[in-house]
């Protein structure tokens, strides 16, 4: 996903792509690591995998004004209508929320996508305040992993024409810098609007070129940080489209990154797809092969564009699923 249209939770108006004018960044002293619990913040949820501190930090979050005029087959929107109104949901807007995952383990510091990055609109880029509320540094963050190259993931990986965390090792799978870099993108199957592809274009490789010295592409199957992450090939979203499986003990997150969009559609239906999609095809058959494992194993799972904080499982719902929120504890 790349193209936001408004703002809903913190009750900003306006379309403008900018983000927060950041406070001054508290120093890891004068913020430390573990707050006097319950550790409570209205933009950071904090919880545990298994001996790891996690954390979803929210972005933003938009109302994407095309509502279901963004989601495919277009014949099958009379069926998404009759989902969205049994379950309460609007139907003028589909909802886009953006969570952030960071994890802390000793000295070692992950952060998981970045965002939209900073601007000068309070509606987006609410990142780095997060990581400053919980006495984290960008220089102090180790490892970046890049699910892909859509603006809402990989913009906020870039601060003043540098690397936002400068001594992170920044990891994502070839595919995907196989495709921004190749002669020709080919966004033949996509339902997006074309108008805007050149520029999306340019800007992902006027990143790329800022990130080439902490760039380090890593083949599917890989595990880093210390052992505790896997990236995964989940092709569709993207050519190089990653998911990331965190395991700490008996403890396991399965981080869904795009998969889903939206916390009902794409459940009630896995064929249902968003014209985001690079290759609609692929996303379905990668999304159902996730689904059917994570119901079976009941794998907990996190959603970049889920309620925030995003967290929950996929349960089987009939020839279907369903989208299960975790219950908040602040206790964590």
């Amino acid at each position: 996903m790349s193209a936001p249209m408004d703002v809903s939770r913190r009750g900003f108006i306006g379309t403008a792509l900018a983000g927060l004018a950041l406070p001054s960044v508290l120093s890891a002293a004068e913020t430390p690591p573990e707050a006097a619990a319950p550790f409570r913040n209205p933009n950071v949820y904090r919880f545990r995998i298994g001996e790891i501190e996690a954390f979803s930090i929210s972005d933003c979050d938009l109302p994407l004004r095309e509502g279901l005029g963004l989601m495919w087959p277009e014949e099958k929107r009379p069926e998404m209508k009759v989902a969205m109104e049994r379950h309460g949901e609007r139907l003028d807007v589909l909802p886009l929320y953006v969570n952030l995952l960071v994890l802390r383990s000793g000295k070692e510091v992950a952060v998981f996508d970045a965002g939209f990055g900073k601007g000068n609109n309070p509606q987006m880029g609410w990142f780095l305040s997060g990581l400053a509320s919980i006495g984290i540094l960008p220089e102090q963050v180790t490892a970046a992993f890049l699910s892909h190259s859509h603006s809402d993931h990989l913009n906020g990986f870039i601060l003043g024409g540098k690397p936002t965390f400068p001594n992170a090792a920044f990891y994502l799978l070839p595919e995907e810098i196989e495709f921004w870099r190749g002669p020709s993108p080919d966004f033949s199957k996509s339902k997006r609007d074309p108008k805007p592809l050149p520029n999306m274009i340019r800007e992902v490789r006027e990143a790329f070129d800022i990130l080439q010295p902490v760039m380090q592409p890593v083949k599917s199957g890989t595990t880093l940080f210390s052992g505790k992450v896997t990236i995964e090939s989940a092709p569709g979203h993207t050519s190089g489209h990653a998911c990331f499986r965190i395991k700490s003990g008996n403890d396991e997150l399965l981080h869904l990154m795009d998969l889903t969009h939206h916390h009902l559609l794409m459940f009630t239906n896995p064929d249902w797809t968003i014209a985001f999609d690079h290759d609609p095809v692929q996303s379905v058959v990668t999304r159902k092969k996730y689904w059917a494992e994570a119901a079976a194993k009941n794998t907990r799972c996190m959603g970049f564009h889920l309620p925030w904080p995003g967290l929950g499982h996929i349960i089987l719902d009939g020839i279907g699923y369903r989208w299960w929120a975790e219950k908040w504890t602040w206790g964590a």
